[in-house]
């Protein structure tokens, strides 16, 4: 489908994959395998093209960090389903309660039916192949609603789709917010939606008219925190890593950063050595990504204008030009100890500006980072476990990393996903495997059981037995 699709024609979309997966609602191994198969042949034979479509989308995407971010983990997700999915499909055995023993019990996996994702813009092909693969390991048919953002990859996606794919297999479906609006109103079995806060609550909300269940991939200000005496190079090293990606458009790169009130001067001193290493022709250097289009370039000048406006010292990271309006390239900057009413402290950055916070005591550190909603991940930098072990039990984030940023999100044996405002479920791996599954709990009673001894006319000793199995 594409943007001049009516409505009609999406629902038409669904019922033919309803229609599909009623008349044949249990795929086997063989089969689930064979769409796997065609979707690693997808990715496999068409790697320039994609990178094409995704740096002609920002208009000067580095193809290396498409291959880093996106080819990549996409191909470790694909192959992690072919070895384990047949493993993941068995019945898991479960245990009886001594009560009702020799009767026996188990857990069988099954297909919900029909399954929607939601892709956003910022890595429009690994968001799109990660859920799509757990969905199809399960063994659903998918439809995925790709972002209006990257027109490019969405057509290039949907093309290989249709090339690939039965419409009642996997449909792609472009357009606008109002396409999307319909697309979150069909009554799926499941919705995957990965996106901002506010655009995640009315996904709900339309998701609620049908009683679909959702994961909700969201963003929020995930906070990096140095330990007094951790290696302030290798923090730094580890934070820039993880927000110059993409030029910061991550949802899970380090929206601030806590940093000891004595390291404040050799921690800024220490990000414009490695930002400058890193990319040493500043804005034009070709492994610098540009914001991906107007809008978000110019939400991010006026962030950084009223952060300067209220009197936030701003620290350029590279040397000359800060911005080119034309390319939508804008150069990284520490903003340090910006006020709580600037809005780098209240909204997601979603781009190259690093709010710096001072603190005093690493207790000071968890309050601030407690007073903010639930990020979506947190970095600790420390190497003493005591102290790791208290931070990770005295705050509350969705997946965190220990001397390290973004690794977590590629690791298919650690479930991804949010808490409070930054989402809800998760997937990846065997853990989306089980999100896009109805565990069905199977109860096999024995030819001999006691059961007819508590029906009804209830006998006196009825109330005995009960009695009697309580204490045991």
């Amino acid at each position: 489908m594409n943007a001049s699709d009516t409505p009609s024609e999406l629902h038409c979309v669904f019922e033919i994959q309803r229609a599909a997966y009623d008349a044949a609602p249990f795929a086997e191994w063989d089969e689930r395998r064979g769409r796997l198969e065609r979707l690693r042949g997808l990715l496999n034979n068409n790697e320039a093209a994609i990178e094409a479509a995704i740096d002609s989308d920002f208009a000067g995407r580095p193809r290396i960090e498409t291959q880093i971010a996106e080819i990549f983990p996409s191909a470790v997700a694909i192959r992690g389903a072919l070895k384990h999915g047949k493993r993941w499909m068995k019945p898991r055995s479960a245990g009886v309660s001594k009560w009702f023993l020799p009767a026996r019990a188990h857990v069988v996996p099954r297909p919900l039916g029909v399954v929607g994702i939601i892709v956003p813009w910022n890595y429009p092909l690994f968001l799109s192949v990660s859920p799509l693969v757990t969905a199809i390991a399960a063994g659903n048919r998918v439809m995925l609603k790709m972002s209006e953002f990257t027109p490019a990859f969405s057509e290039l996606f949907r093309q290989l789709i249709i090339g690939a794919f039965r419409a009642n297999e996997v449909s792609v479906i472009t357009g606008g917010a109002d396409v999307g609006t319909q697309f979150a109103a069909l009554p799926f079995d499941h919705l995957l939606f990965t996106g901002s806060t506010s655009v995640g609550r009315k996904v709900m909300a339309a998701a609620a008219q049908n009683l679909t269940p959702v994961t909700l991939e969201l963003g929020g200000k995930s906070p990096s925190v140095v330990a007094p005496d951790y290696p302030i190079d290798h923090a730094v090293q580890r934070v820039l890593a993880g927000k110059l990606l993409n030029a910061g458009q991550t949802c899970i790169a380090p929206d601030y950063v806590l940093i000891p009130r004595t390291a404040l001067t050799p921690f800024v001193d220490a990000a414009k050595r490695q930002a400058r290493g890193m990319h040493p022709a500043g804005i034009d250097d070709v492994d610098y990504c540009s914001i991906v289009n107007a809008r978000q370039y110019d939400r991010l000048l006026s962030s950084l204008q009223q952060a300067r406006t209220v009197g936030t010292e701003i620290v350029p990271l590279f040397d000359g030009a800060q911005s080119n309006d034309r390319a939508h390239r804008l150069a990284p900057a520490l903003l340090i100890d910006p006020p709580p009413n600037a809005s780098v402290m209240s909204e997601e950055i979603f781009g190259p500006l690093l709010p710096v916070i001072p603190y005093d005591s690493l207790k000071d550190a968890v309050a601030f980072i407690n007073a903010q909603p639930r990020p979506l991940a947190m970095y600790w930098f420390d190497n003493d476990r005591r102290r790791v072990e208290w931070a990770l039990k005295s705050t509350h984030a969705g997946g965190v990393c220990i001397n390290e940023t973004l690794l977590h999100v590629v690791q298919e044996d650690l479930p991804f996903g949010g808490v409070g405002a930054s989402g809800m479920g998760h997937y990846h791996g065997r853990w989306g495997f089980d999100t896009f599954s109805k565990l069905t709990s199977v109860f096999r009673q024995s030819r001999f059981n006691g059961v007819k001894m508590f029906l009804p006319p209830y006998k006196p000793h009825v109330a005995k037995m009960l009695r009697l199995m309580k204490r045991f």
